[in-house]
């Protein structure tokens, strides 16, 4: 639990990463050596921490072209066919190889494929900039959206 301060009150937030590093887990390098597609499908399935990130949307400039305004907001992808992928990465080295001005939000993948589903996204795109890129779809993002998380360690 991570304790915030203000205004004369305490809140304690839960997080199931205050010490994630964004290593990669280990497990990733196992399966993608090998190439192994049921190992990346049990890492799937047991429940794995993933990147999601999140970047600057410039709203309006100043008048000398600064900017004004922006928001904050995670990024899809969209093919030419119009289908769309929420982007996630195993490792902020994957995420920096795609975006080195991205912020990492750590989150389970039950919670992102969630996500992409309630965005109406097609499905899960990890680490598109590779080394090994893959896409969560169909009826497997269906499944790790309907599964729990795992225990803190």
């Amino acid at each position: 639990m991570t304790p915030v301060e203000g205004r004369g009150r305490r809140i304690v937030t839960p997080t199931d990463f205050a010490s994630d590093e964004g290593m990669a887990d280990p497990r990733w390098a196992a399966a993608f050596g090998t190439a192994d597609g049921d190992a990346v499908l049990a890492i799937l399935r047991e429940g794995v921490r993933l990147l999601v990130p999140i970047v600057a949307v410039l709203e309006e400039r100043d008048e000398r072209g600064g900017d004004k305004s922006s928001h904050m907001a995670s990024v899809s992808l969209v093919q030419a066919n119009g289908r769309r992928g929420l982007l996630a990465f195993t490792s902020i080295d994957t995420l920096v190889r795609w975006n080195a001005e991205a912020r990492p939000v750590p989150a389970w993948i039950a919670d992102i494929a969630a996500a992409a589903l309630d965005e109406d996204a097609d499905g899960v795109l990890v680490d598109v900039a590779g080394p090994v890129a893959f896409a969560i779809d169909g009826d497997l993002l269906e499944e790790l959206a309907r599964g729990a998380r795992p225990p803190v360690r």
